[in-house]
């Protein structure tokens, strides 16, 4: 295999957006600066990560290339825009302005080498299933929007298959007594008129799509904002699975009822896993003809993360008051590798070669406590940054298979067969070795910036400092007073024995 890229991580803080070289960083530990700091409102990479999109305060859209030093190669003034999006190869940016006319095309197609505008059309209002209007493919060789050709009547969303693009699923919300259905129709000409796999259901206000790598399978999460048997305040989930050729079209067998609190495909296309149910939470890893592969117990679990390199690993977000608690496993030899813990933590994914985990604490979901920390693959802490003010974190696109295999992780889990087979060996009374959750050590309540100001005029009045302690001259003063009191007492006593 060729060398392998370098790492990069996008960050943006209130003084504009920076990339980071590495990790590893320097001899220093410290990170080196790709660019020089932009001042900016959004950024965004592209999903192959050859371009860089940011919006600028002005409105102006720049785009950058891949270079040594990021170099600005065009820029977009857009009047009015709202929302920006760039394709997944870089070539094509997408834009959305309010209308001022009916029937006015507010949605332009940039090509992004030229400056030329590709196309254009109408669209009334934005949300999150309807943008970006136009679809890509990830090689951008597909693409799709909402439009009449496909003959499917009240679609509320829909979302492009993944390499190959083959297939486009669609979803239509229930009205009126009929049932909602979610339906996958083929890219080719031949195959548009009838889908090729449908699913419908009652009490669905909304869906999720996930399709695997190699487009065969897709998992729908389809939420209500109803539980009619009141388990649940925040509604009810289901998760559906169907494959393209109409084999498998029904609900994935879960062995406990409650939410579905994540679900995600590994990177070999060939198994998902799902965390869900009332907590503890149980998680199932299946194959892609849904059916489970294996259990890996209950926990207090709400997110996982497969890594990219090593697809035997999963990783388990735990959230205990405001800690984020992780653990890494195997998954082949169902062996804890590491665990950790990150406050605050608002943002979390592996780096694209395997090797890292890096989680953020960002604004505006977090107004204080903002910073970035990078773990190893096996829960050891690699670097830590705090700032005033973080908007956005997030690794530099790259396809894992660019990068060797972690032959590290493979001998940890080597090592940790070797260390089991010792052990029962030596015995079967002597328990197997178990990875430990990590001790959490509360910390001092919060104190906003008025009580902390309110604390110094105290210390400066009273001769009390914010942590409690008495200063010198307090303390004279109190021996003083003491003092007095005591002979008061003692002159007290003297006159009632006269």
């Amino acid at each position: 295999m060729s060398s392998s890229p370098s790492l990069e991580i996008l960050v943006r803080d209130a003084e504009g957006f920076v990339v980071w070289n590495g990790p590893p960083f320097s001899s220093n530990g410290q990170p080196t600066p790709k660019n020089e700091r932009v001042s900016c409102s959004s950024t965004k990479f592209s999903l192959d990560g050859s371009k860089f999109m940011a919006v600028k305060s002005d409105g102006t859209i720049s785009i950058y290339d891949d270079s040594a030093s990021l170099r600005e190669m065009r820029s977009f003034a857009v009047a009015n825009v709202t929302a920006a999006e760039i394709s997944p190869s870089g070539t094509y940016l997408q834009t959305f302005q309010k209308p001022t006319t009916p029937q006015e095309k507010n949605v332009s197609l940039w090509n992004t080498e030229t400056g030329d505008l590709a196309h254009g059309l109408y669209q009334k209002s934005i949300t999150k299933t309807t943008w970006p209007s136009i679809r890509f493919s990830p090689d951008e060789s597909s693409a799709c929007r909402i439009t009449s050709r496909i003959r499917v009547p009240g679609v509320a969303a829909f979302e492009l298959s993944k390499t190959p693009a083959s297939h486009v699923a669609v979803f239509v919300p229930e009205v009126k007594g009929s049932p909602g259905s979610v339906q996958i129709f083929g890219c080719g000409k031949e195959a548009e008129s009838q889908p090729s796999a449908r699913r419908s259901f009652f009490r669905c206000s909304s869906v999720q799509f996930s399709w695997n790598h190699g487009s065969t399978g897709l998992l729908v999460v389809v939420q209500s904002d109803v539980d009619k048997t009141n388990k649940s305040y925040y509604g009810e989930t289901k998760l559906h699975y169907l494959t393209v050729d109409g084999t498998h079209e029904g609900l994935v067998p879960l062995r406990k009822e409650g939410p579905v609190h994540d679900v995600q495909w590994s990177f070999s296309g060939s198994e998902f896993a799902v965390v869900y149910g009332f907590m503890p939470a149980c998680v199932t890893i299946f194959d892609k003809k849904c059916k489970p592969l294996m259990e890996l117990g209950e926990g207090p679990y709400n997110t996982l993360r497969w890594n990219p390199k090593g697809r035997s690993t999963v990783l388990f977000l735990i959230p205990i008051f405001f800690y984020l608690l992780f653990t890494f496993w195997d998954v082949v030899s169902k062996k804890q590798l590491g665990s950790n813990k990150a406050e605050w933590s608002v943002t979390s994914e592996w780096s694209p070669d395997g090797r890292y985990f890096l989680t953020a604490s960002t604004a505006p979901r977090r107004q204080i406590d903002n910073g970035i920390k990078i773990f190893n693959y096996d829960g050891k802490r690699y670097f830590k940054k705090m700032f005033e003010r973080l908007y956005q974190v997030e690794w530099k696109p790259e396809s894992p298979d660019r990068f060797d295999e972690i032959s590290e992780l493979l001998k940890s889990v080597e090592s940790l067969k070797l260390e089991e087979g010792k052990s029962q060996g030596q015995g079967s009374s002597q328990k197997k070795p178990v990875a430990s959750i990590p001790t959490i050590q509360r910390p001092a309540a919060y104190r906003p910036p008025h009580a902390k100001q309110a604390a110094a005029i105290q210390a400066e009045l009273l001769g009390v400092n914010p942590e409690g302690e008495m200063s010198k001259n307090a303390l004279r003063n109190k021996k003083k007073r003491e003092k007095k009191k005591a002979a008061e007492a003692a002159a007290a006593s003297g006159s009632n024995n006269a």
